[in-house]
């Protein structure tokens, strides 16, 4: 009789017992339901039946129960169970890795791998699985090469060991995909997506979680392409499996509500996307240690969803809490840090700029200056419409009130330039820095840095010009 419960609670007793308390479920009138429970049965077995507790604490994102289980276990299994051992250093890895805490989890990940290759062939599935975690964790420390060179050893040996269709190999496309994905590479992101969507549909029951992250990150790739409908598509999709599959705490349904937020955001339904971010924040205060890098992450989104609000004292303090938490976890070359600091950035210069337009008239310089800086953040922040737009505000003031050979405009030029050669738009780039040039020459000694620095740009513009007329021709 394949009776299915769920867990409620767990707590240790004495003595490698624990109690663990159980609801029966109606699983026997639910098809989907039942699927789902043996797929999982399968994908927990091996082991002791402890072990394989922990390994279903961490599927159900029970994350300190499943390590009180782990670090019972490995402080009672004998030196000579090295496949049990290896198993408990995996779980420990994956629950480090749950946590934010990276180094950690790597830590016992490189314990496992170094034991592995000890005492398994060099084609054996489990180095692959090993791997897989290895190159999770360089990906979320920003480390991408590092994880893609992780993911094709794992890639190798299935190649070698497994049948095509294996849901193994799903798993590492998947990881391949997310790599691209973060490295800016879409298209192919999406392409290793596809192919792990294709076995995954073939393999699992159509609710399982992980045919739902799957569907999560292609969403991402869409999102991430400006196509904010289609991914939103997806990410309720996700959202679908999630609500029938998962506890209503589960970390992955804080991420699809963030994921949903973001779509929201981006197709300018501000109160929406937040909403959806308190739901995330919700979740993962109740699920993540104080300094996990999600809550960087979901306070960066609410406090971005407040500045498009124009809530601007909210939107500060949500970007001081991603920044604290950021500071705490990162280091300090981490490229998330950059993205903190434009945020802080952006938000300090929006309130100068609601300061100075109560206080001062509407072409005075000061308000140039602030359009220019906040300008420069959208550029940074890959936003060149934005950036574009405030760059001719300023534009607009300065050739209200300066002379026409002044050293400001000449820097206004150059801004707007630079943004037109960021998205392509190389003659007009050239039209612009000619204009900066033409005044730097008039009002700068001949040996000044910014000459050399604007003639570069000058050759540099020309040559996109040449080969796009050869190109054409």
């Amino acid at each position: 009789m394949h009776t299915v419960f769920r867990i409620v609670h767990v707590q240790p007793i004495e003595n490698r017992l624990w109690q663990v308390e159980l609801t029966l479920t109606t699983a026997d009138d639910d098809q989907d339901l039942k699927r789902l429970t043996e797929r999982i049965r399968q994908e927990t077995q091996g082991g002791t039946g402890w072990l394989q507790l922990g390994k279903l604490l961490m599927k159900m994102a029970h994350f300190k129960k499943a390590e009180e289980v782990y670090q019972t276990l490995l402080k009672d299994t004998s030196v000579d169970n090295q496949e049990e051992i290896l198993s408990l250093y995996l779980g420990l890895g994956r629950f480090k890795s749950g946590q934010g805490e990276y180094e950690q989890a790597l830590e016992f990940y490189q314990k496992t791998l170094e034991n592995q290759q000890k005492l398994l062939s060099p084609n054996h599935s489990s180095l692959a699985t090993t791997c897989n975690n290895i190159a999770l964790v360089y990906d979320c420390m920003g480390e991408h090469l590092k994880a893609f060179e992780f993911c094709q050893k794992a890639l190798e040996i299935q190649e070698h060991s497994l049948p095509s269709d294996h849901f193994s190999l799903a798993i590492t496309y998947g990881n391949i995909g997310l790599v691209h994905l973060h490295m800016g590479e879409y298209l192919k992101a999406l392409k290793f997506y596809q192919k792990a969507l294709e076995i995954e549909q073939r393999t699992l029951p159509s609710n399982h979680p992980d045919l739902a992250l799957t569907y999560s990150c292609i969403g991402g790739v869409y999102h991430n392409m400006g196509e904010f409908s289609k991914s939103l598509e997806f990410y309720q999709k996700v959202l679908e499996i999630n609500q029938k599959s998962l506890p209503p705490n589960h970390p992955d349904l804080a991420a699809t509500y963030n994921n949903i937020g973001g779509a929201h955001l981006d197709m300018g339904d501000y109160s929406k996307a937040l909403e959806f971010y308190q739901k995330t924040l919700k979740i993962i205060q109740n699920t993540r240690p104080p300094n996990h890098l999600n809550f960087a992450v979901v306070y960066e989104n609410i406090g971005t969803a407040h500045l498009n609000m124009e809530e601007y004292s909210d939107a500060l303090e949500s970007f001081q809490k991603s920044s604290e938490i950021r500071k705490k976890s990162l280091p300090p070359n981490h490229p998330d840090m950059g993205a903190t600091y434009n945020n802080i950035a952006l938000e300090f210069y929006r309130k100068t700029l609601e300061i100075r337009q109560k206080s001062l008239p509407p072409n005075h310089l000061s308000l140039a200056i602030t359009y220019n800086n906040i300008g420069h953040v959208h550029t940074n922040m890959g936003e060149y419409s934005k950036a574009l737009d405030f760059h001719e505000k300023a534009l607009e003031i300065e050739r209200k009130i300066l002379p026409p050979n002044h050293p400001d405009l000449a820097t206004t030029y150059n801004n707007i330039a630079l943004v037109h050669d960021s998205i392509g738009q190389y003659s007009k780039a050239a039209d612009f820095n000619k204009k900066t040039l033409d005044i730097q020459q008039k009002s700068l000694p001949s040996n000044h840095a910014s000459l050399a620095v604007t003639r570069y740009h000058e050759e540099d513009f020309n040559s996109y010009e040449l080969f796009n007329k050869e190109c054409k021709c």
